[in-house]
């Protein structure tokens, strides 16, 4: 079974005289700090076993990083739930899987054994669900505070951005955004909003880099939660670190167009609800940040997908895969829906500007 063995399998989960197997689960197969991550059963009991190694073969952004700072940084995870703060936000309604054993392997590689949680996928869930999620989220971030473990990750949006870039010169290539899939369904004016993103990239670092800080999981998004009982059960720990208030939700909502799970007409009145929601999260934990300052954070966030659109040009040729490269997906459909969920993200971008002159900081160069 390659990763696993029955050994430790059965010393995790009993030893049962029922046979140990196996099945895959769908994960991110280019990072590198990644070997795998599967159910496991043996017998009548179940856990889902990833396993973290810095030796796998990756080339690029996703090679695995021995600094405990990076935004990739391998080890991350373990520590997260060693630590316990992969549970801080429980008393709001978001956990993480129970860390059932973590083992230290002979050739370096950690194994997380995890509780398998069998409720509704994020994936699946319909918006009120998604709503409940953000309020949990601003209940979580205004309350827990922010830790400041060595190995936490560090101007993460920073790192994550300058990592991506494919596609960059395509920006001003007017070949690339006459290409079919772009050309008819990109809406008109996104190639001037985009560019225009692409130009300020500094400056929306420099602000977010500014706001008010927040423990943040740094990779939330439908398909990494699921419903257990009453609560948010988040997986996929490994970016976790020092984040502004309003980012996490800033990635969950346009992940949610982005990946098909909602669509994009409906993003706007979803974008609306889930801001308010985690607001009124934030007020219940008797946080008084400036409310300006969470609105900064969530619109400014949009510089995490300064690259997508430069990636979007790059693959417009390609066949279109969904997330794991398992099952490929309808372009039109991703073009036009990526598309819209863009040109919704320009108008955060255009508010983010305002805002933040409002608040005194310095005009974006593109204002000047």
């Amino acid at each position: 079974m390659g990763n696993i063995t029955e050994a430790e399998a059965r010393d995790v989960l009993g030893h049962s005289t029922g046979p140990v197997s196996a099945t895959p689960l769908t994960h991110n197969p280019k990072n590198g700090v990644t070997a795998g991550v599967w159910t496991v059963t043996a017998g009548d009991r179940t856990a889902v076993l990833k396993v973290l190694t810095r030796s796998k073969p990756a080339t690029g952004r996703w090679a695995a990083s021995d600094d405990p700072r990076h935004w990739n940084y391998w080890l991350r995870e373990a520590q997260v739930y060693d630590s316990g703060l992969a549970q801080t936000w429980q008393p709001y309604g978001i956990r993480a899987p129970r860390l059932l054993a973590r083992v230290e392997r002979a050739d370096g590689d950690v194994a997380l054994w995890l509780e398998h949680v069998r409720g509704e996928p994020g994936t699946a869930w319909p918006l009120a669900r998604h709503i409940e999620h953000a309020r949990r989220l601003g209940a979580a971030q205004g309350a827990a505070p922010v830790p400041d473990e060595p190995w936490l990750s560090h101007r993460f949006l920073r790192q994550y951005v300058g990592s991506n870039t494919l596609g960059e010169e395509l920006l001003d290539d007017d070949a690339a955004w006459q290409q079919p899939l772009v050309r008819d369904h990109f809406p008109a004016g996104l190639r001037q909003d985009m560019v225009r993103l692409h130009h300020d990239r500094e400056w929306f670092l420099d602000v977010m880099e500014a706001l008010p800080r927040a423990f943040s999981h740094l990779d939330q998004w439908p398909a990494n939660v699921r419903t257990q009982d009453r609560d948010s059960v988040l997986f996929d720990w490994a970016f976790a670190g020092d984040g502004a208030l309003g980012e996490d939700l800033g990635n969950y909502l346009p992940d949610s167009v982005f990946d098909l799970f909602v669509p994009a007409a409906d993003l706007p009145g979803y974008a609306a609800r889930a801001y308010d929601a985690y607001l009124h999260g934030l007020r219940e934990s008797g946080s008084r940040v400036d409310e300006r300052l969470v609105r900064l954070g969530l619109c400014a966030s949009v510089v995490k997908y300064d690259w997508l659109t430069a990636a979007m040009l790059s693959r417009a040729g390609e066949e279109q895969r969904d997330y794991g490269g398992e099952r490929a997906v309808s372009a039109e459909l991703r073009y036009r829906e990526r598309g819209l969920a863009l040109a919704f993200l320009a108008g955060w971008a255009a508010e983010a500007r305002v805002l933040a002159s409002q608040l005194g900081f310095p005009e974006a160069p593109s204002g000047r």
